[in-house]
């Protein structure tokens, strides 16, 4: 039975997991992302996403816990005018972006990276281990309604903004101000589940395998 584990402490990617039918343990990594912008210099929204995601991908693959399993990172990065945004951790810049993105729109880039740490000699009852170490970004535009300053407020007075990518969400109380979305919305909840396809085919898995056995 294969195992796959999500290198990601965000409640909505597992959730996602789960109700796509997709068994999965989480380990969460320890990965600095300041650290890691910071020693590959200045990237755009999408490379950064990716980045990230390998980055936590690699970090959980190199832990004894994930010997014989695949390993799943995924990182979120906002776009929007040309900047790259991440979570804002305070109310304060939660507020500024909030404001600016009232009645425009940006895009939302998801990594993704897969990491086979199956054991490439091994041609046990799930097959040998591919050796894969791939990944691919999805990416969706969000558009957003208008926005009054005493919403934006009350929004993050409930703390859902704070920590993530671009101080919304698409599938908690952050929804209502959404108009539109151009592309995956799985993008924008964290975790492309078509793109998580294409990646186990890669390592010569069909995403049926993690289903529940009927």
């Amino acid at each position: 039975m294969h195992h796959l584990i999500l290198a990601s402490q965000s409640p909505a990617r597992t959730k996602l997991l789960a109700e796509a039918g997709i068994r999965h343990t989480v380990l969460v990594s320890d990965v600095d992302e300041d650290a890691v912008q910071a020693r590959y210099g200045v990237t755009d929204p999408h490379d950064t996403a990716l980045l990230l995601a390998r980055a936590k991908a690699e970090a959980v693959a190199s832990l004894p816990e994930a010997e014989g399993a695949l390993v799943l990172g995924c990182d979120s990065v906002f776009e929007f005018d040309g900047e790259a945004h991440g979570k804002p951790y305070t109310a304060d810049v939660a507020r500024e972006r909030m404001l600016r993105m009232s009645g425009s729109a940006g895009v939302l880039h998801t990594g993704h990276w897969l990491v086979d740490c199956r054991d490439t000699d091994d041609d046990g009852p799930d097959g040998r281990g591919s050796g894969a170490t791939l990944g691919a970004v999805a990416s969706a535009e969000v558009s957003f309604l208008e926005m009054d300053p005493a919403e934006i407020d009350a929004y993050i007075a409930t703390g859902e903004p704070l920590h993530c990518a671009g101080s919304f969400t698409i599938d908690g109380l952050g929804g209502a101000f959404i108009r539109k979305v151009d592309g995956d919305p799985h993008a924008v909840v964290g975790l492309s589940v078509s793109t998580l396809r294409g990646l186990l085919a890669a390592a010569n898995i069909r995403i049926t395998d993690l289903w529940p056995p009927r």
